[in-house]
């Protein structure tokens, strides 16, 4: 493509955060920084200078030392700000808008539930959540878990925690009791934050007695705190079954609001345990120190994100899926927090287009999957929204399609900074991202991430030229801030090295399969470890899925590859399993039309051996697909912990299929 989606004006270009940014660099260093790419090598050729100057630009409340990196040389160990300290919790709180009586969270549950919570009212309830943590016996190093929607109360126990130097975790209310134990029952946490229920799709589902089941099962937990939601508050006789129970009112009525007592703490201090998706074994529990992830977040959200004080961010996310870290900490940022819970498909898909309108959205945040969904139901939200101050789209969770991003511009909005991003769950971030100052190519991730040194490597650990089309493992050569603090329960480190240094020793291997295009933009293809090797070519499962969601007839699909010859270690065959639209038969005709637009659009190698009807695809909770789960299943090898799959029922469609016995 010659001509991009979408090109900043002048006057965007002037007015974005990192334009200014850069010009302090040219400024107090004495550089050229006639661009992006020339910033970019700037920030990672002066690793030092680079994060010190994203500390003084923030405005980091805290004492950053003398020191910004030690053992800059070793990864795993490097240390970013090693005497420096400060709270997590004070850096989101303390930032206050011109108008303290203003917004600081905005909530609806579909269309059950709505709250409006300013700056003053969510310090004044933080305050009281953290005497009340203070009262149980939480101490600095506590792990606090929670089972909670995207709710003010979740922030609000998450950051009276932090305040106090406590470690938050939390899952979304749909995971089941195994997979619940599965993640907190390795952190041993001393408070559990629930709610009695939760909204889905106008559903109520209660879940106390789910809640029963686990509290019996964690034995370290000394209190539960419950929040009423489905409504009504919960009283001592629904709370009877739960030990140590205590609804969120009784939890906080001794104590008065008043302010924070904020401890000052290490820069890399645990703040929070996220989990790896846990399909293949039990969750690694990944620890996140506070500085990293503040840091991290406030170059992400001002300096990629352009996000200015008193602008309305949304992002479509569950407490269980790392968006929700990365979302709250645009309070750091001086921004209103848009909070939503439950179905986006409520109203048939316009719940979430009528709340920007109506909150004057500035930056919507979704999956590549949502919008792929509103592409294939045909919803055009620029001909019945106005959408005035929507002005940046962010997409992530897995690889947005080239033709996704032809609907943004048609359907949505045509003058967007549409943020393609990626990273993960490891770093709490991104490696790669958005660019208020760049075109938007379509299918490409804008750029690499500031102070982030992402290469591309071959087989052989050498960098794979960029511009070329070639394709290799995502890399990063040198440490960042958001490295985790390490795996729980990992003590000599071991786990955390084999994890992502294996491969290139002193090297972060990310595991996906990506190339640099000529523009300095990123196209990510697929994991690495889900790629498909037919006949020893490696193909990226990204680019059959590309091809297929163009096609009308199809809802979804997965696709793997199979051991072929069964029971030889040899070649494999690729075999694309889709879910059609309701009362539609995979048929020959429809075989024969899905392999020929493959192939036109593609290589013969990228056409599918087989291709299979199923009902269901199997999805993570945080709506990943799960193809090395599928492809157990097609081989007869176990899955473990199938329970942190949202629809783990769909994977016994994927099981002895004879159609794959010849």
């Amino acid at each position: 493509m010659q001509t991009p989606l979408w090109t900043p004006t002048p006057k965007r270009i002037a007015e974005a955060n990192v334009t200014a940014f850069a010009r302090g660099i040219e400024a107090r260093h004495r550089v050229a920084i006639p661009d992006y790419d020339a910033l970019w090598r700037w920030s990672v050729d002066h690793s030092e200078a680079f994060w010190r100057e994203v500390w003084d630009d923030a405005g980091v409340i805290g004492t950053p030392g003398s020191r910004v990196l030690v053992d800059a040389d070793r990864m795993p160990g490097a240390r970013f700000f090693p005497d420096a300290t400060l709270n997590f919790a004070e850096n989101l709180l303390e930032r206050r808008a011109p108008d303290d009586a203003g917004d600081a969270l905005v909530f609806r549950g579909e269309d059950k539930a709505r709250a409006r919570v300013s700056h003053a009212e969510l310090r004044a309830s933080v305050s009281r959540v953290a005497r009340a943590l203070d009262a149980a016996g939480v101490k600095a190093g506590d792990r606090i878990a929670a089972i909670v929607p995207n709710m003010p109360e979740a922030l609000m126990a998450m950051l009276g925690g932090a305040a106090r130097g406590a470690i938050w975790s939390s899952c979304s209310p749909d995971f089941g009791v195994q997979g619940v134990l599965d993640r907190f029952g390795q952190i041993e946490p001393k408070v559990l934050v629930t709610v009695d229920g939760y909204w889905y799709n106008g559903r109520a589902i209660p879940m106390l007695d789910k809640v029963s089941e686990i509290v019996g099962r964690l034995p370290t937990l000394e209190r539960v705190v419950v929040i009423p939601y489905l409504g009504g508050e919960a009283g001592p006789g629904d709370l009877a079954a739960i030990r140590g129970g205590v609804a969120w009112e009784g939890f906080l009525a001794p104590h008065a609001a008043g302010a924070i007592d904020y401890v000052e703490l290490p820069f890399s201090h645990p703040l929070y345990i996220l989990y790896s998706s846990g399909t293949t074994g039990v969750p690694k529990c990944i620890v996140h120190g506070a500085g990293g992830t503040l840091l991290q977040h406030l170059k992400e959200h001002r300096l990629h994100g352009d996000l200015k004080r008193g602008d309305r961010l949304f992002y479509y996310t569950t407490c269980g899926w790392m968006m929700w870290n990365w979302l709250v900490s645009g309070l750091a940022a001086g921004a209103t927090l848009l909070l939503y819970d439950g179905s986006p498909f409520v109203r048939a898909g316009r719940m979430l287009w009528d709340y920007a309108d109506e909150e004057r959205m500035t930056h919507f945040g979704t999956s590549a999957k949502y919008i792929d969904a509103l592409k294939k139901v045909a919803l055009v939200p620029r001909k019945d929204y106005v959408l005035a101050t929507l002005r940046t789209m962010f997409s992530t969770g897995s690889p947005l399609a080239p033709e996704s991003f032809d609907y943004v511009y048609q359907c949505v909005k045509d003058d967007l900074a549409l943020a393609s991003i990626s990273g993960g769950t490891d770093i709490v971030s991104c490696f790669v991202l958005g660019n208020p100052t760049m075109p938007v190519w379509r299918g490409e991730i804008q750029c690499r991430g500031l102070g982030m040194a992402v290469d591309v490597f071959d087989e052989e650990g050498m960098p794979v030229p960029p511009g070329k089309g070639l394709r290799g493992e995502l890399v990063c050569t040198r440490p960042f801030p958001s490295m985790p603090v390490g795996f729980w329960n990992d003590q000599d480190g071991a786990k955390y090295r084999a994890a992502y240094f294996e491969r290139f020793p002193g090297v972060w291997c990310h595991g996906d399969y990506t190339e640099i295009t000529a523009h300095g933009g990123v196209v990510i293809h697929g994991r690495s470890d889900a790629t498909l090797n037919p006949g020893g070519v490696r193909i990226g499962t990204a680019e059959i899925y590309r091809q297929v969601e163009q096609l009308d007839e199809i809802v979804e699909s997965i696709v793997i590859g199979q051991d072929w010859p069964p029971g030889e270690v040899g070649d494999v065959r690729v075999v694309l399993f889709v879910k059609l639209r309701d009362g539609l038969v995979l048929d020959a005709a429809l075989i024969d039309r899905i392999q020929k637009h493959i192939r036109a659009n593609t290589t013969p190698r990228h056409v599918p051996a087989k291709i299979l009807q199923v009902t269901d695809i199997p999805r993570t909770k945080s709506n990943k697909l799960v193809e090395l789960a599928v492809r157990n299943v097609v081989h007869g090898l176990p899955v473990r912990n199938a329970d942190a799959l949202a629809n783990p029922e769909a994977l016994e469609q994927f099981r002895d299929r004879a159609e794959l016995k010849s």
